[in-house]
């Protein structure tokens, strides 16, 4: 029988982040029949064991390909797989048992092409992962829209929680060779070709993140360096927002040199918006010191993202650089190569 939905993985050197999450998909509650497709992306730790162990209990098919990136390797899958819709996760996630019947029902209701839906720490996260999932989709920071709004037309699903029809999928072509940034670009592509972009507010995944603040660093500053050149590809996505980073590294350091020179109003406002964001984020995860390790996340997420940010602005608009020669570490090639 084909299945409804089928759940794409791509898997680099992680086969205990495959174990928990496939360990979570045995447990989902659903009356919808789901295969799932791990796409192996020329890992040295390969995950195949850990696969085998669920092969009684999920309709599950593995797939070992060289390395080209986890876009190449979701559409890998995608051509792989059997169902209308693909689900399409991060193998650094943990899935809620009511997840799919959550999807199931909004597609029901209201057919989409490309959706997805939020993300949170899980109960057993450490208190680092909790205090980035904290900067990454709160109000105070810069992940608001993750959140649980209803209807968000600007919306772009990120591909550790993202789902496709097939029909979205051909018209397309799937994902890009650029990563960070192949999910919003592959949204912005479909949103021109006139297919629906949807957010289901109850479609939540556990998405583990970053447990080093030298990766988390890395990771926020690759997202702002991809951002300009997003902008540049499809004119008319830029917003505003995406300079806020930026600005606040820019005003915290002015703020810090009016400080010393003795203004200290505007370092005092930074004061009191760190101060938000640690009362905040405690009383969110019913911990004082995740609220302290929170300031740092946010540190560290405006910095890297804003210097990114800055930095491409710079090279591919303003002086008008090809991308892939200035930032050729944002690309990979399907050769293997990155």
């Amino acid at each position: 029988m084909q299945p409804e939905y089928s759940f794409i993985v791509p898997v680099y050197n992680r086969p205990d982040e495959i174990r928990e999450l496939l360990e979570s998909m045995r447990k989902i509650i659903s009356k919808v029949s789901f295969e799932v497709v791990i796409v192996e992306d020329g890992s040295s730790i390969r995950a195949d064991k850990e696969v085998k162990k669920f092969s009684e209990d999920l309709n599950i098919s593995y797939y070992y390909k060289s390395n080209s990136g986890p876009g190449d390797s979701r559409n890998f899958g995608m051509k792989k797989a059997r169902a209308d819709y693909f689900l399409i996760l991060d193998s650094d996630v943990i899935l809620p048992e009511n997840y799919l019947r959550e999807v199931h029902a909004f597609l029901s209701e209201r057919p989409c092409d490309c959706f997805g839906g939020p993300d949170a720490a899980h109960e057993s996260f450490s208190d680092i992962q909790k205090a980035i999932d904290y900067t990454m989709t709160s109000f105070f920071t810069t992940g608001g829209i993750r959140g649980g709004k209803k209807a968000v037309d600007e919306f772009q699903p990120r591909s550790f929680n993202m789902g496709l029809s097939r029909r979205a999928f051909e018209a397309s072509k799937g994902f890009g060779q650029i990563h960070p940034g192949e999910d919003p670009d592959l949204s912005l592509r479909l949103k021109k070709s006139g297919f629906r972009i949807c957010l289901i507010p109850g479609a939540k995944v556990f998405h583990k993140r970053r447990i080093d603040w030298s990766k988390f660093y890395l990771q926020v500053k690759k997202f702002g360096m991809v951002r300009p050149i997003l902008n540049k590809w499809h004119p008319g996505s830029a917003r505003i927002t995406y300079w806020f980073p930026s600005f606040f590294i820019l005003g915290f350091l002015i703020s810090i040199l009016l400080a010393i020179a003795g203004e200290s109003f505007f370092l005092g406002g930074y004061l009191i918006y760190f101060l938000i964001i640690a009362l905040d984020a405690a009383i969110k995860n019913k911990s004082i010191y995740i609220g302290i390790l929170a300031i740092r996340a946010a540190m560290v997420q405006f910095t890297g993202y804003g210097l990114g940010f800055l930095n491409s602005t710079i090279k591919t608009g303003l002086l008008n650089k090809n991308p892939e020669k200035e930032f050729p570490q944002l690309f990979f090639k399907k050769d293997g190569a990155a």
